[in-house]
């Protein structure tokens, strides 16, 4: 009876970690996540009912019980109403309120400590975990705030000179804060320990800061760098107290999300010492030189007849699709051209889109066979022996100024080979440069056509006139 509660907790890391392992491929993302929720049950009833002496009733627990209703009837409501085009901002959001928990946990036992230890009986490896916990939490929880109102448009970018200086004085000053409040523990036992709400509050300023200049371009890097940080947060309660389970899951989403990070720093040019001061969004490039030519404007029944009579056809999801919510008249262009013969797929950039995997769960919700996304590495060496390529709401990510043009913001980050294809045709409301600000050249590409207007209403066009050729 009283290994009742490690069981409990060794299921749940279990669960953990064959969650992440199933959701590594996206036809069983869906079970992954459900194991690992079971696991997370598991784990808080274990917390809730069981003790190394056996059963028991924990102290509050009709507030805990409360609480976890209130937020199970809140979360639920949010994700069943939320769009695909704001699941970026609800994720920030969400790993905000992870951020918050580790800072207030932090909190409330440096209270525990001032009124139950002695200067002489805190050791290092207790107060580091409190300290690291209140920093990083109160930097994800800033931060993640920030990048929701960012992601959602209530608030713009904001910087000045010097910005990415102020920055990195401000890390130096939270590990000094942080090291005189440990090295005053006496004085702070006492009192009121002002270099410990130095630290909170230099660690608020630095989660402002360390978000506020970054564009919407490099937002999928910034929201993988903060879900790892929650993570760490959470790890650093679990060596506070000692629980398994709780460092466990820190450390998956803390590692998870820092190789996510690093995947996407290459993916968008950056890197991790950039992003982590205040770089990303902020490239050394000017704004790009000036594009010549003309545009070429094609027709719906051009296109259809063009992608109809294709032997190959890649489609290039990008933002502008889920604003339209048009996956799913996509996905109905896509098995009307698999009947006449044309092989299909999708090219998947690792930064399309507002977060990590937008694309990918935005086109399986509209049941888009998952051997069908292909990603940016592997679809690159296709795009020679492809006869058109369309291209759905997506800009930045397909503008050949990566590689031609050194004085672009964008130069040296990978990007979808799509100049390479036979023909390019590109779905779009009008000539508004994408996130980056500057103009795209693949439209003025001798090879490329602009369908213009609104991507769903364009992809109607195009399964309306290849039903009747």
């Amino acid at each position: 009876m009283n290994h009742l509660l490690e069981i409990a907790y060794l299921l749940g890391s279990i669960s953990f970690v064959l969650g992440l392992k199933v959701m590594g491929k996206p036809d069983t993302a869906r079970k992954g996540n459900l194991i690992a929720a079971a696991g997370m049950g598991i784990a808080v009833a274990g917390t809730l009912f069981l003790s190394p002496e056996g059963f028991r009733l924990i102290p509050n627990l009709g507030l805990i019980l409360g609480a976890i209703l209130f937020g199970v009837v809140v979360g639920t409501l949010m994700a069943k109403r939320v769009q695909m085009t704001a699941m970026p901002e609800m994720v920030s959001l969400f790993n905000g309120m992870g951020g918050l928990c580790a800072a207030l946990i932090s909190i409330i036992e440096w209270k525990d400590i001032l009124h139950h230890t002695s200067p002489e009986t805190l050791p290092l490896t207790h107060y580091l975990p409190v300290i690291a916990g209140l920093i990083i939490g109160t930097v994800s929880f800033t931060g993640s705030m920030i990048a929701w109102g960012k992601l959602n448009g209530k608030i713009g970018d904001f910087r000045f000179s010097g910005q990415q200086f102020i920055n990195a004085i401000l890390l130096i000053a939270i590990l000094a804060a942080s090291y005189l409040n440990y090295s005053g523990m006496e004085a702070s036992l006492t009192e009121p320990s002002i270099w410990f709400y130095a630290t909170l509050g230099l660690s608020v300023i630095y989660g402002l800061f360390f978000v506020f200049p970054i564009g919407g371009a490099d937002m999928p890097v910034v929201i993988s760098l903060l879900n790892s940080f929650t993570g760490v947060a959470a790890a650093c309660g679990g060596f506070l107290y000692h629980n398994n389970v709780m460092l466990m899951g820190g450390v998956l989403v803390g590692s998870a999300g820092t190789i996510l990070t690093v995947v996407m720093c290459k993916a968008m040019n950056r890197s991790l010492m950039n992003v982590l001061i205040g770089l990303a969004g902020s490239s050394g490039g000017g704004a790009g030189k000036a594009v010549t030519g003309s545009v070429r404007e094609v027709q719906a029944t051009d296109v259809a007849i063009m992608m109809k009579y294709a032997s190959k056809v890649i489609i290039v999801p990008g933002y502008g699709l889920a604003v339209a919510q048009a996956q799913h008249i996509c996905h109905e262009l896509e098995n009307l051209l698999e009947a006449e013969g044309v092989t299909v797929k999708y090219a998947i950039h690792p930064v399309a889109g507002r977060m990590p995997g937008h694309m990918n769960v935005l086109l399986a919700e509209s049941n888009v066979s998952y051997d069908k996304l292909i990603e940016m590495e592997h679809i690159n060496p296709e795009f020679a022996t492809t006869d058109a390529v369309l291209i759905v709401g997506a800009n930045d990510v397909v503008n050949p100024a990566a590689k031609t043009d050194p004085t672009s913001p964008i130069y040296g980050m990978p990007i979808l080979d799509v100049d390479q294809s036979k023909q390019v045709i590109v779905l779009k409301r009008s000539m508004k440069s994408g996130y980056a600000g500057i103009e795209n050249e693949l439209f003025f590409n001798a090879k490329c056509g602009m369908l213009f207007g609104d991507a769903k209403e364009s992809l109607q066009k195009l399964v309306n006139e290849i039903k009747t050729l």
